[in-house]
């Protein structure tokens, strides 16, 4: 069954609501402002880095030159590829407790930091921008901090990784509690349940598939991340990377470039088989 309009009625309509169809004139100025500035940061950073395709054309003659050098990937020895295969098992060591104390600690911190929970303004904001000043340090920086703080090694590395996304989960973990549903909260207080039990019983069982993917994710990809912050002394493949390249061993290089390879695709598949395993298989 169709509904049809009359042509007055069809008129009637659109005048009625003819505002909202052409838009209002500040709303079309600040989209071409913003569109403007994006276009004119664009080129902005292309002049400023001069930025140039023949560079990049160039270029491409010498990364055939290294890739042709990296070819066979070689560890030089089965001695040296044990301490290589070591130091990818400290690399996954430091990249999974340094994601899982972060979780750990981000878990409360999120409640905190969401709006539905605690909504004393003063909190929330602090509980805020105490994050976000934590999460605009990158990892690296932590790492260079914490090799200052307890010395060159991997619990430096595991220091950097728990620093660096701490502030990450609970930002993540207040936008996932803040968009939970509140029927089963509502369920809870109706048959006088407590904050506590609205908690416990409304909002984790809603967001705990939510999190527990996101760390999943973080673990995957901190152990890419571990790679880097070894390179200046936390620990890890990283050093031995650093290492190779300094002394032209691209063959090496190349080994330890497929090693992590490995370990990350492993992960991943392992990261996937647990997220399916908690929030169930879907149709796509």
């Amino acid at each position: 069954m169709t509904l049809a309009l009359s042509a007055a009625d069809r008129a009637a309509l659109i005048a009625r609501h003819q505002a909202a169809i052409d838009g209002s004139l500040k709303t079309k100025l600040t989209t071409i402002a913003v569109i403007g500035g994006l276009v004119g940061l664009f080129l902005y950073g292309l002049t400023t880095l001069e930025t140039s395709l023949w560079k990049i054309i160039a270029g491409f003659s010498n990364l055939g030159t290294f890739v042709v050098l990296m070819l066979p990937p070689d560890p030089g020895s089965f001695a040296r590829a044990i301490i290589f295969v070591k130091a990818l098992f400290e690399t996954i060591a430091i990249a999974f407790l340094g994601t899982i104390l972060a979780a750990i600690l981000a878990f409360p911190l999120g409640f905190l930091a969401a709006k539905n929970v605690v909504a004393n303004r003063v909190v929330h904001f602090l509980a805020r921008r105490s994050m976000d000043t934590v999460r605009g340090v990158d990892a690296l920086i932590w790492a260079l901090i914490w090799v200052n703080v307890v010395g060159l090694g991997p619990f430096a590395g595991m220091l950097a990784i728990m620093t660096s996304d701490l502030g990450a989960f609970g930002k993540l973990f207040s936008e996932a509690i803040e968009s939970a549903d509140r029927k089963p909260v509502e369920g809870v207080t109706s048959v006088g349940g407590g904050k506590a039990h609205e908690i416990r019983f409304g909002l984790i069982p809603q967001v705990l598939p939510v999190i527990a993917s996101q760390v999943l994710y973080y673990i995957e990809s901190n152990t890419r991340s571990s790679t880097i912050i070894g390179i200046v002394g936390a620990g890890g493949i990283g050093l031995y990377l650093a290492e190779t390249i300094r002394t032209l061993e691209w063959q090496q290089v190349s080994f330890l470039i497929l090693l992590i390879l490995a370990a990350v695709t492993a992960i991943d598949f392992l990261s996937n088989r647990l997220r399916f395993a908690i929030i169930g298989k879907r149709a796509v």
